[in-house]
């Protein structure tokens, strides 16, 4: 556990303390590892800033991408070990392997345009330099996210060589090694694609703006004005994490990140105030886990589905704000009701921050988030300059206000540049992978295959491959990252998904969700392991109690695929009363699952809810009755509550006044 939880800490992004203090790494060692990290993501913001153009340097676009995989992987060489814990010594072999992932990417930048111009012609340098570069990435992507991913690219590189071989449907065509190798390494429609592009340019540049935002304190307010506005209601530390996780894990964009950040305030308060500790876990867990779904910055895997969709960032933003507020209101929901039955009351008043104060000391950290609405909705800029914009307002924020008299130093600015190359080495990484993958299926014909085939096993029923998309979604996600994840089953199973006739988008947002699901679905939960460790309790019972409690995350991907009025597709009306009828499903769902709506409810009081809760879920779109049963599992509603509240009174009234 001791393993895990420091790779909890060490993914929050940046060095941690553990790393820093207890290991054995020389002041130079430490120095190269940063300063290789701040040079990622100053290039990524020239780049972002197009400082390059301007300086009149006429690059192609792949050869800024291969330098950013460059320093990426002489990162994972020099930070990640082989094997084992943290490193008390750089061994030469890991600096030799540095040297070369980082020499081989910039021979590859500095003589690209004469290889694009000859790469019909197989030149010698580049077939062999691209080798090593595609061996380097496996041991690479091991290292920093695990044995899935690499042993994923193996497969999938040996898939592409034998390709021709396979039988039946699975049959690709054959392809010189030669050309296959130069076109994996090379080519934009391979390693230097979109998925790496993306990832360099737009998510860098939003995971710089949260590590500002967090160094000037702007996550320590964000939490206390969580705990001013529900810190005095029932359960209302269960409240303040939900809250707090969903107003910073917009800004992180990572799961564990958030668990971390936000954990470790809200978890000992659940626990004070009465929540079970594997309880308190869980609903840390899926409260952060959710934050990669909520507008307006969401997380990596959203700025990729806008590029693979082809549309405005702000469409994939529109789209998944109703689903994100059902997946919060959904938590929100299940702990008042939990709070209710077991009696769990708000926090003490000496705990609670005094509304006004907390407002006043940093109302202006809302600034940024106003102006990345405003950038994105109303001056149309790219993701990426808005994130900039909102950069550039948090620095005199930061340096000049700060919160609670704690104002950001010139140092942590220079750290945040460190600390963000650091964090998106690993995206890098894993962008890398998802676009040499992407290419394998492009130049051997697998990836029609692939969807021949799901289509063909599903019986082409949309039910059976959407269940068997979402099996698979969370098998694939078992311990890796959302953004890995999602560019897998973009490959993978989007396509099937789409030849069924599902919306696009509602195909790509069904995948990111059940991605993101795989961080707190047992056995493998990284974001419910995070928090057992902040709560200490058991990781599996974290695990199942975060499943309990964002049940609706696994249920609303279906309703969107089958109503896409919940993606923000249709009338106002019917996407009104869409939402209105799947947030009472919701409700009455909890109700019926806790066992509480009022007063304790009884086994045949909890069947009729959890039976009318489904009713109303049942999206409108699916059957010409759905609203006509809609209207009647309302009138059932009311009644059944105004008998509750009758007998209530009447056993009220029959009690003897003393």
């Amino acid at each position: 556990m001791g393993a895990q939880k420091q790779k909890f800490v060490t993914e929050k992004g940046g060095i941690s303390k553990k790393e820093e203090g207890n290991n054995g790494l020389s002041f130079f060692e430490k120095s190269v590892v940063r300063t290789l990290g701040a040079a990622l993501c100053v290039l990524a913001l020239a780049d972002a800033l197009d400082v390059y153009r301007r300086l009149g340097m006429e690059l192609f676009k792949e050869q800024n991408l291969v330098v950013y995989l460059g320093l990426a992987l002489a990162i994972a060489f020099l930070r990640q070990p082989f094997r084992g814990d943290l490193k008390t010594k750089i061994p030469w072999w890991d600096w030799f392997l540095a040297l070369a992932g980082l020499g081989c990417c910039l021979y590859v930048s500095f003589e690209y345009e004469r290889i694009f111009e000859y790469i019909y012609e197989e030149p010698l340098d580049a077939l062999i330099i691209g080798g090593v570069i595609l061996l380097l990435l496996i041991d690479a992507l091991r290292r920093f996210t695990g044995p899935v991913l690499s042993i994923f690219l193996v497969v999938f590189l040996v898939l592409g060589m034998v390709s021709h071989f396979l039988p039946g449907e699975f049959q690709g065509r054959q392809v010189p090694w030669a050309e296959y190798t130069l076109y994996l390494a090379m080519d934009s429609n391979a390693l230097l694609g979109i998925p790496l592009n993306v990832v360099s340019t737009i998510v860098i540049t939003f995971v710089f703006f949260g590590k500002l935002l967090d160094s000037s304190n702007g996550s320590k307010f964000f939490t206390d004005i969580s705990m001013a506005i529900m810190g005095r209601y029932r359960g209302g530390s269960a409240k303040i994490s939900v809250m707090a996780s969903s107003l910073f894990g917009s800004i992180s964009g990572s799961a564990v990140a958030n668990v971390v950040s936000s954990g470790v305030i809200s978890i000992p308060l659940m626990k004070k105030g009465g929540f079970p500790p594997h309880v308190a876990g869980g609903i840390e867990s899926v409260a952060s886990t959710g934050g990669q779904l909520m507008p307006p910055m969401m997380g990596a895997a959203a700025f990729v589905m806008a590029e693979f969709l082809q549309i405005e960032f702000k469409a994939v933003v529109l789209a998944a704000l109703i689903p994100a507020i059902l997946y919060y209101v959904a938590i929100f929901i299940k702990a008042d009701l939990y709070a209710a039955k077991h009696g769990i009351k708000g926090l003490d008043k000496k705990d609670i921050p005094p509304a006004l104060p907390v407002v006043l000391a940093g109302w202006y950290f809302f600034i940024p988030f106003v102006l990345i609405v405003m950038a994105l909705f109303i001056w149309n800029y790219q993701p990426h300059a808005a994130a900039i914009v909102a950069s550039g307002s948090v620095l005199p924020i930061g340096l000049l206000l700060g919160y609670n008299r704690k104002r950001m130093k010139l140092k942590a600015v220079y750290h945040a540049f460190e600390e963000t190359g650091i964090r998106v080495a690993a995206l890098v990484l894993i962008s890398a992978m998802a676009g040499v993958v992407i290419g394998v299926l492009n130049i051997s014909g697998l990836g029609f295959a692939l969807t021949q085939v799901l289509v063909g096993f599903s019986g082409s029923n949309l039910f059976f491959l959407l269940a068997l998309a979402a099996v698979v979604s969370i098998i694939l996600g078992m311990g890796m990252p959302t953004l890995g994840v999602y560019l897998l089953l973009a490959m993978l199973v989007i396509p099937a998904l789409v030849t069924l006739g599902i919306n696009t988008m509602a195909a790509h947002m069904f995948a990111l969700y059940f991605g993101m699901l795989s961080m707190i679905t047992p056995p493998v939960c990284v974001a419910a392991f995070a928090a057992a460790t902040l709560a200490d309790s058991r990781p599996m019972r974290t695990g199942f109690a975060a499943v309990s409690f964002g049940w609706s995350a696994y249920i609303v991907p279906f309703l969107f695929v089958l109503s896409p009025e919940l993606l923000m597709q249709g009338e106002p009306v019917t996407i009104a009363v869409s939402t209105l009828t799947a947030a009472i499903g919701i409700y009455l769902l909890n109700a019926a699952m806790v066992g509480y709506l009022g007063t304790d409810l009884s086994p045949a009081w909890r069947i009729i809810y959890g039976i009318i809760g489904t009713i109303f879920l049942i999206p409108n779109g699916v059957a010409s009755w759905a609203l006509l049963a809609d209207g009647v599992a309302a009138v059932a509603t009311i009644s059944l509550i105004a008998i509750g509240i009758f007998f209530k009174c009447s056993e009220n009234s029959a009690v003897p006044k003393r």
